[in-house]
C-alpha cells in the first residue's frame, strides 16, 4: 500500500507516517522506482502496535526502544496492551459512575459525600512522568510531584477551570488581551507545580502541537485549543521577556 492509502485506512496522517519513517520507527519495506513508499502487511501490523502503545501514552522514543529490542514479542506486547487497556477502561468506568452520581446530586436526587465526588480520579500516576524525568531530571519532577500532593483534588478542579476558560477564548487572536490574560493564569498555575521559565513555557506550548498525545488530550476541551494555547504561550513568553 502507498502512504496515502495507509493514511486513509488507519486515520494516521501522511505527515505522521513520514515522521515515523524519518525517525526509524516505521520504515516501509519497499519503495517504487519513483521513490514512493510501499507498506507491507507486516508494516501495517507494526503500525497497529505503535498505535496501541500511543493509546496507552507511550512516547515515540519508548515505543522505538521496545520495537527495536531483540526480546520484543508481538504476541506478548498485545497481551500486555490488552491488560493495560482493560485497567484504563475500569478506571474510566469509575469516573463515569462518579459523573452519573454527580448529575443526580446536582438534581437533588441523592447526596454525595466528598469522598464519593472524587472516586475514580488518580493523580498518583502520571503517564508522562518517565518522559518528563528524561527531559528535565528527577529533581525537577520530584519537586513538582511534592507540590501537587500538597493541593489534593482541588488541583484538578483549578486546572479544568483554566482549560474551559481558554477553550471559550480559542476563537480569538492568541495575542489579544483576553487570550493573554487567560494564558497568564496557566503560567501561574504551572509555576505552582514547578518552576517554569518563559522559555520552558514557550517550549511546552510547542509540545502541545508537536506531540499528538498532548493535542488529543487538550482538544477534548475544544477543537483547536492546543494550537491556540501554543500561540498564546509563545506570545506571552515574548511579551514578558521584553519587559525584563
Amino acid at each position: 500500500m502507498k502512504v496515502k492509502e495507509v493514511a486513509q485506512l488507519t486515520g494516521v496522517s501522511v505527515r505522521t507516517l513520514h515522521h515515523y519513517d524519518d525517525i526509524g520507527l516505521l520504515t516501509p519495506d519497499d519503495t517504487t522506482e519513483a521513490g514512493y513508499r510501499l507498506y507491507s502487511d507486516d508494516n501495517l501490523a507494526t503500525l497497529q502496535q505503535i498505535l496501541f502503545f500511543r493509546e496507552l501514552g507511550f512516547s515515540l522514543k519508548k515505543i522505538k526502544e521496545l520495537l527495536d529490542s531483540p526480546s520484543f514479542d508481538r504476541q506478548e506486547a498485545l497481551e500486555m496492551q490488552r491488560r493495560m487497556l482493560i485497567e484504563e477502561r475500569e478506571r474510566l468506568d469509575r469516573v463515569i459512575e462518579t459523573i452519573e452520581k454527580t448529575i443526580q446530586h446536582e438534581k437533588g436526587e441523592i447526596i454525595m459525600t466528598n469522598e464519593e465526588k472524587f472516586k475514580g480520579f488518580d493523580f498518583s500516576h502520571n503517564p508522562y512522568e518517565k518522559e518528563a524525568r528524561d527531559r528535565w531530571g528527577d529533581k525537577a519532577v520530584d519537586k513538582a510531584n511534592k507540590k501537587a500532593g500538597q493541593f489534593g483534588p482541588e488541583l484538578g478542579e483549578e486546572m479544568n477551570r483554566i482549560y474551559f476558560n481558554l477553550a471559550s477564548l480559542r476563537h480569538l487572536d492568541p495575542a489579544s488581551d483576553e487570550a493573554q490574560a487567560g494564558i497568564a493564569k496557566w503560567f501561574e498555575f504551572l509555576n505552582k507545580m514547578g518552576e517554569y521559565s518563559l522559555e520552558a513555557f514557550k517550549g511546552l506550548g510547542e509540545m502541545y502541537v508537536a506531540d499528538e498525545r498532548f493535542t488529543k488530550n487538550i482538544d477534548q476541551f475544544g477543537e483547536g485549543l492546543a494550537e491556540f494555547m501554543c500561540g498564546a504561550m509563545g506570545e506571552y513568553a515574548r511579551r514578558n521577556h521584553l519587559k525584563k
